[in-house]
């Protein structure tokens, strides 16, 4: 079956949640389900859609035909046994009329999210030219969802699965292919990479509304839009804005009933609640279209939107991967966090740090959930571009650790040395580490740095530091007779040089739980 497809950059499309039972006159899917997909190996895979409500629906995939009947809204859905690997097959959906989807895979499917670093494509990477032309990969499919907002909860996108190759990889997420490509030519398993991502947004935007409405710790997100949208400027814009979505609105169910192309999305909302900063809008229309369809996890760089409130980021992040889990309804899938980059000037003294606070808030994360992990990449930034051109670090970074949890590949490590303890004696400071394996190293026998220590006064000095052992750190700083607190990498753009053996660098942290200057941010307005 061929889908109409418009650019992904420009054209957004999507059902309302209501849509009318009279605009189902045949069996149809959400975009998801089209010639090329990736179905989850290893568990119940589910296929969904629409037709007359009553009507009979039979899914056929391989060995395996299960039906079900539409409900009072014309809404079915099966559930497909757990799938094995094997070789390309055909998945046939049977009803009043049948569709037929050809070269259908069985293999790891994945999300890549986040903002502008998960967006920046393979041609804004290093060594575009070099990557597109290596890039035959055909069990490597992408899928990119189009840059559109929603007020309400949406059930489709307009995109269509791709076969990776020099033709099709240069527009997608590099963060999302390197990842990719990296877990195949490891495994030899296909892969399936659906990216939902846009620039500059903030974690708020991809969380759904029903768990912003239970978090009281994040109602002054929702309250300072409320004060943004009632000014009369924004007012005129929401009015505005309204007429042309409800229009596009009819349009898209009268082009969904009549099986043509599909309208394009009205322009820019602005400061209106269809704003892509704007609580749970990317949710509405970019996440939850793409529920419950069977994943092995997600990929998330994001958070240089959200610095400035990086302690309310504590409870934001959790909220938002957990937001996610429910609406999938499958358990706790594999969640992976890209910590911030090193960015911006080189302080030459320790300071107070909003990035340090949120790369602390993305491993607060990493013990509030299960199966939530991030990677350290404060060796891969630029201090003169937020948008790191390095993103194959990154996605083998992540990969090590899906390599680990999804595959369970011994002998990969897991990942750079995580501080475990400190202790303060004799005016020394004694750090250890969990180095995944490998023995600390500083970046090729230079001298150590980036460590800091404070006294009771919570005054910084740089310290002088020497590894002791396998795991273990020692440091002392002149004018410091009793060291109290301890931090390594606690910048925008640290430059601290501790690695494991693999050369994966080791991750920000703070021994202290001093208040940090952004704890009483809590607002957007």
């Amino acid at each position: 079956m061929k889908r109409s497809f418009v650019s992904w950059m420009l054209v957004a499309a999507a059902l309302v949640t209501m849509t009318p039972v009279s605009a189902f006159a045949k069996v149809r899917t959400p975009a998801l389900f089209s010639n090329g997909m990736v179905l989850q190996r290893d568990i119940a895979a589910p296929v969904w859609g629409w037709a007359e409500p009553g009507e009979q629906v039979t899914v056929t995939f391989r060995d395996q035909s299960v039906s079900a009947k539409a409900d009072d809204q014309g809404k079915w859905k099966v559930s497909l046994a757990p799938l094995a690997l094997g070789e390309p097959g055909t998945l046939t959906i049977t009803g009043e009329n049948t569709l037929t989807f050809d070269d259908v895979l069985v293999g790891e499917v994945w999300i890549c999210s986040g903002q502008s670093n998960m967006g920046w494509s393979v041609n804004q990477s290093d060594d575009p030219d070099l990557e597109r032309l290596a890039a035959n990969y055909p069990n490597i499919r992408l899928f990119s969802v189009p840059l559109t907002t929603a007020d309400t909860p949406q059930d489709d996108v307009n995109s269509l699965w791709k076969v990776c190759s020099p033709e099709t990889v240069g527009h997608f997420s590099g963060v999302g292919y390197f990842f990719g490509r990296q877990l195949h030519i490891s495994t030899g398993v296909p892969i399936g990479l659906i990216n939902s991502s846009w620039g500059g947004t903030r974690a708020e935007a991809w969380t759904s509304p029903e768990m912003m409405a239970v978090k009281p710790n994040l109602q002054p997100i929702q309250d300072s839009w409320n004060n943004i949208i009632a000014k009369p400027e924004n007012q005129e814009a929401t009015k505005a804005y309204e007429e042309k979505w409800n229009a596009w609105q009819a349009a898209l169910k009268k082009a969904r009933a009549d099986g043509t192309d599909l309208p394009a999305r009205p322009g820019h909302p602005g400061n209106t609640r269809w704003s892509e900063h704007h609580p749970s809008t990317l949710y509405n229309a970019m996440i939850h279209p793409l529920a419950p369809y069977a994943i092995r996890g997600a990929i998330w760089y994001q958070g240089e939107s959200n610095a400035g409130r990086a302690y309310q980021y504590r409870e934001l992040m959790p909220a938002a991967i957990q937001s996610w889990r429910d609406a999938w309804g499958q358990g706790d899938f594999y969640f992976y966090q890209v910590e911030l980059a090193n960015f911006q000037a080189v302080s030459p003294q320790p300071k107070e740090s909003a990035w340090g606070e949120l790369r602390e808030a993305q491993q607060l994360t990493n013990k509030a959930l299960p199966n939530v992990d991030s990677v350290c990449i404060t060796d891969a930034g630029a201090a003169k571009d937020i948008h790191p051109k390095d993103k194959q670090t990154v996605g083998k970074r992540l990969a090590r650790l899906a390599l680990n949890d999804a595959f369970k590949i011994s002998g990969v490590v897991r990942k750079g040395p995580t501080y475990e303890s400190a202790t303060f004696e004799d005016g020394k400071v004694t750090v250890k580490f969990n180095t995944y394996g490998p023995k600390l190293i500083t970046w090729y026998g230079e001298p150590l740095q980036g460590f800091a220590v404070a006294g009771e006064d919570k005054k910084f000095v740089w310290a002088e530091a020497k590894i002791v052992s396998e795991n273990t750190v020692e440091l002392t700083a002149s004018g410091i007779e009793k060291p109290v607190a301890v931090r390594y990498n606690w910048a925008e753009n640290p430059q601290g040089n501790l690695y494991n053996e693999t050369y994966l660098p080791a991750h920000p942290f703070r021994s202290d739980d001093w208040m940090g200057v952004t704890a009483d941010n809590v607002r957007v307005d």
